[in-house]
């Protein structure tokens, strides 16, 4: 999700889309609704984020021109629940007649609330003539009921998107969107101020907690020492405190379990810890923690939803390159960010887009820089993110208004 940035709202657009009016007249509801579950900063980031989806929404549509369907059904992801709700509730809303989603158990008191935030505004029901339905299922009865559905999109783990995947028929059309480890490397030509800064900021937003997040750093020989140093100085300025001050960066976290799994990692690699390292599992606090590993070409970073810099030193960019062939992280390759690294070049899809094995190459910018709401998320490993129509499953990257478009879709609504 892109980093907040100074909007005027109430002057932005004399004449605002019906959607975009709405989330604007009920902003601080909204964001009240978020900064239950997250900092201020990354509500206000994540309500902007929604806001630039939809005023994008138009082109978007446009472009990819989705065939109509009746309905389409959505597994929630637990976090950015209003960003979620506009890419697959509002936006969708111009294409399908009725769209049933489940929360995700974690935020379903948020998501519940943001639902009726929005769809209690007068101008919605007279604007958005499709049927948007938040449900209270488990998630197996949601499957069964997504198998009545022509679409469906699922937020989650990459074997419970292939458990739905399963048990959906053929004609059903599924986008699933997992999550990868989104390594950045830092190369010999770096600058590492600036690159300091931008994994900090990233690793960082909402405290740790956003699949887009960088798992794992690799810093080339060269530059290892320089850029821990500037990685340790921007750290200790990374402002901590409860969820309700507006200069907290890292607050406490919302899931007991992400806490529970780095404190794990830390107390295992509690040698390697140059900077914080502290739990505090009573309040889910976990401080902004730096770490310094040597060269492991088994190494398999966790997805953290924490504050954790996780810096591994590399000898040569061939050793990168390796570990992002093997097997593992071919399967989970969703981004991978270059910094001053030439001797890792990607190479080219069809459509252009850069690539190294299946992570798309980003240039000197993090995956939470690169996400754009209205553009296709991911890369191409399959539990990065996969579309299964007709029985058969793709790995690429996805978006729904994309996927409707493309020719051979409706033989899947048929079937």
């Amino acid at each position: 999700m892109p980093e907040p940035h100074v909007m005027d709202h109430a002057s932005h657009s004399p004449h605002p889309d019906p959607a975009t009016a709405i989330l604007l007249r009920n902003r601080p509801e909204l964001l009240a609704a978020l900064e239950s579950v997250t900092t201020r900063a990354a509500a206000a980031a994540e309500f902007d984020s929604a806001l630039a989806a939809l005023r994008g929404a138009r082109a978007e549509t446009d472009t990819h021109r989705p065939r109509t369907i009746t309905e389409l059904g959505v597994f929630l992801p637990s976090n950015n629940i209003l960003y979620s709700y506009v890419l697959f509730g509002l936006i969708p809303s111009g294409f399908a007649g009725h769209i049933v989603m489940r929360p995700s158990r974690r935020v379903g008191e948020e998501s519940r609330r943001i639902h009726r935030i929005i769809t209690s505004d007068p101008a919605f029901r007279a604007t958005h003539p499709t049927d948007i339905e938040l449900t209270d299922m488990t998630q197996r009865q949601f499957i069964a009921r997504c198998a009545q559905t022509e679409a469906v999109v699922f937020n989650g783990r990459p074997e419970n998107a292939r458990e739905v995947g399963a048990s959906l028929p053929h004609r059903t059309l599924l986008l699933a969107f997992g999550s990868g480890p989104n390594p950045i490397v830092v190369g010999p030509e770096a600058e590492l101020a600036a690159t300091a800064r931008d994994i900090v900021r990233t690793r960082t937003h909402n405290s740790g907690q956003d699949c887009l997040c960088p798992d794992v750093v690799f810093a080339h020989d060269s530059i290892a020492d320089d850029l821990m140093t500037a990685l340790r100085e921007a750290l200790r300025s990374t402002a901590v405190g409860p969820l309700s001050d507006p200069a907290t960066t890292v607050g406490p976290l919302c899931y007991p379990d992400a806490v529970r799994q780095a404190a794990t990692f830390l107390d295992a690699h509690r040698g390697h810890i140059r900077e914080g390292g502290r739990v505090d599992h009573r309040t889910g606090l976990v401080t902004p923690t730096l770490l310094d590993l040597t060269w492991d070409d088994s190494f398999l970073p966790p997805e953290f939803f924490a504050p954790v810099v996780c810096v591994m030193r590399y000898g040569t960019a061939t050793d990168v390159s390796r570990w992002l062939h093997t097997p593992t992280e071919r399967r989970r390759g969703m981004y991978v960010s270059v910094y001053g690294e030439p001797k890792l070049q990607p190479s080219t899809t069809t459509s252009g887009t850069p690539r190294i094995a299946t992570a798309v190459s980003l240039d000197s910018r993090t995956a939470l820089d690169a996400e754009n709401g209205n553009e296709p998320l991911g890369g191409y490993g399959p539990d990065a993110g996969h579309v299964r129509t007709h029985g058969t499953v793709t790995a690429r990257p996805l978006l729904l208004s994309a996927e409707l478009g493309r020719p051979g879709t409706e033989k899947g609504a048929e079937a």
